[in-house]
């Protein structure tokens, strides 16, 4: 499908692609992977023509439709539906010849065309692409002029999938998905007939859609057969090899280079030392891998506050009186909690963190925060809020007023700033390196909660990596907003689901949220029918019963543990036990009363766990 020989780019005298070469065979779903800067974007624009090579070739099969996302998101006000419709340039053009067209044998060719393209099912097609990312029938009818711009991209991917060219190109497809629309997209590129290349920096999308990688580094194009996993593993293991047969060549051509030094002005060893000159010669050294620097992210670490951090009594919260966006919410947050806050696009989780960070007050209900309560808040549309003609030294020394220029730069090289990045303007920024200032940024005054608004967005796979490790690391309360399941299971122990109009805990993990997702899009399959249940065996309900009250019984014990364990890490603050202070001496009564409660709570659960267990295994 796709044939790249020999392609050389340069850009403002820098090279970003040397001789490289890679063949995509058709049908396969290829993984474009590298470090953010490397020319993944540039490639793309290759393919497409929108940029000349210096050198080399870019076959196409002859004859192969080749799409890729408009940048331009379409804002007319035509509906969704027919703006995806439109996108099908053939079918939009046959459908409105079909309408004047007078000529009997044009009209058969036309309806002909039009059955061999599809046409009599283009608007269920449509509708079923626009539901998968999250528009449901009545949003389908509504122009695109009364979306917003991340949705609107919605529609514009949507636009290129009802097309389904020969060779698909996807940039960072699931920057404007939520979790809901991520898992459509996976099942859809799986199945999707002809050839993708996708961009992307999601490491679940590239494993469970993807039997291909292409890698760019360090100017050239590798291919791997099989997902993201299996090419890390096989790179990992020639990075090793590369290594081994360095450090072995190395050792030789030390070995021979005493020889020579030792022996050559030695008449009766000048044979020989002359001979180990030229095997010297002829051993070219192997090129030194190149290693590569990864930012390392660091959240300072807070100073503890006694629990909770937040608590919310039957709160109501939105942007027009009389009309919430969230209500009923009755929930408290403490400082070694660790949220992934799930649900659909527009159901409110932006809004719960706005409220969270105090940017939104409550319509109704009452929220009580800890009195020296820091927070951080993190969300991509802070990009555009940073002063394009300033730069990363500009905005961290107006937190650090009194400090020296080096103690800023210092502060700024830990997100990845060094001397030649900290004076750029904000203007000149990736993505990516926007969102490490806004990290510095966020978390400078070490706030006791941080909140995080599809953090990995402009990220690659290495600074995802390090953000993962910033974040364990870091003390304090997170709130996690992201679609990168990856992201979720590495940094959260707790899931909390925004759905009709509130926030609950979800009884479960991330694959059990995924479950309940697939079944609701998808229902249930009614061609399958269940497999006969044997009969029942004398016992089988009663057995049935303590197993559910003994699983019961396990999880009333976990949840009483973890209470207990963050009432004796907050009993272990010294501040506490200030006799001098009345609210220390209250706070410190109160937390061994309600501890003291928990253990004889668990006690009791504990007991019953055990009773239950040895009932089944007797």
């Amino acid at each position: 499908m796709l044939q790249i020989t020999g392609l050389t780019y340069r850009i403002a005298g820098k090279l970003l692609l040397e001789n490289a070469s890679v063949t995509v065979p058709a049908g396969h779903k290829v993984g474009i992977v590298g470090r953010n800067g490397a020319g993944k974007t540039t490639l793309y624009k290759l393919i497409l023509g929108e940029l000349e090579s210096d050198d080399g070739k870019i076959r196409i099969r002859k004859g192969a439709r080749v799409g890729q996302v408009a940048q331009e998101a379409p804002g007319g006000p035509e509906t969704l539906i027919e703006t995806v419709l439109e996108s099908h340039r053939e079918l939009a053009a046959l459908q409105r010849e079909a309408e004047t067209c007078k000529d009997p044998h044009r009209i058969a060719e036309i309806h002909e065309r039009l059955n061999d393209i599809g046409a009599y099912e283009a608007e269920a097609r449509a509708a079923s692409i626009l539901s998968g990312l999250g528009f449901d029938d009545q949003a389908q009818r509504r122009p695109c002029s009364e979306f917003s711009g991340g949705w609107r991209m919605r529609v514009a991917l949507a636009c290129t999938l009802f097309t389904e060219p020969d060779l698909l190109l996807l940039d960072e497809p699931t920057n404007y998905l939520d979790l809901e629309g991520v898992l459509w997209l996976e099942n859809f590129i799986r199945v999707y007939p002809y050839t993708i290349l996708i961009i992307s920096h999601d490491r679940d999308l590239l494993n469970s859609s993807t039997n291909g990688i292409v890698h760019l580094e360090q100017r050239k194009l590798t291919f791997y057969g099989g997902n993201f996993d299996k090419f890390e593993k096989t790179y990992r293991e020639q990075r090793e090899l590369q290594r081994a047969a360095i450090r072995k060549q190395t050792a030789e051509r030390e070995h021979i280079q005493k020889y020579i030094d030792r022996f050559r002005y030695k008449a009766s060893k000048a044979k020989q030392a002359q001979s180990r000159i030229k095997m010297l010669e002829r051993m070219e050294p192997l090129a030194a891998l190149a290693e590569e620097q990864t930012v390392q992210f660091n959240f300072p670490n807070p100073e503890e506050l006694a629990p909770p951090l937040v608590t919310m009594e039957k709160l109501s919260v939105g942007y027009e009186e009389g009309k919430p966006i969230l209500k009923n919410l009755s929930l408290r947050i403490d400082m070694d909690d660790r949220i992934a806050l799930l649900g659909q696009n527009g159901n409110g989780k932006s809004t719960f963190a706005k409220l969270l960070s105090n940017r939104l007050k409550p319509m109704s209900g009452t929220i009580v925060r800890s009195r020296k309560l820091g927070i951080g808040y993190f969300a991509q549309h802070q990009q555009d809020e940073l002063d394009p003609n300033g730069t990363p030294l500009s905005h961290l020394g107006v937190l650090m007023k009194g400090k020296t220029e080096t103690q800023v730069r210092a502060r700024l090289g830990g997100f990845g700033f060094g001397v030649d990045k900290a004076s750029n303007k904000i203007s000149t920024l990736s993505g990516g390196e926007k969102a490490r200032l806004l990290f510095a940024l966020m978390s400078f005054h070490a706030p006791q909660m941080i909140i995080l608004d599809e953090p990995t967005n402009h990220l690659d796979m290495d600074s995802r990596q390090s953000l993962i490790h910033a974040i364990n690391d870091y003390e304090g309360a997170v709130i996690l907003i992201s679609h990168d399941s990856y992201l979720v299971e590495a940094c959260a122990d707790k899931i909390m689901v925004v759905v009709n109009s509130t926030v609950k805990d979800f009884d479960g993990d991330l694959n059990d949220y995924k479950d309940l997702i697939l079944k609701r899009k998808t229902g249930p399959n009614k061609k399958e029918k269940p497999a006969p249940k044997p009969p029942a065996k004398t016992g089988d309900a009663e057995l049935k019963k303590i197993k559910s009250e003994f699983e019961n019984a396990e999880s009333e014990v976990d949840r009483l543990t973890k209470e207990i364990a963050k009432y004796n890490k907050a009993l272990n603050n010294p501040k506490l036990y200030d006799q001098s202070n009345p609210s220390s001496k209250k706070a410190l009564q109160q937390f061994t009363r309600e501890k003291a409660i928990l253990e004889a709570n668990l006690e009791k659960a504990e007991e019953l766990w055990i009773s239950l267990g040895e009932k089944i295994n007797s």
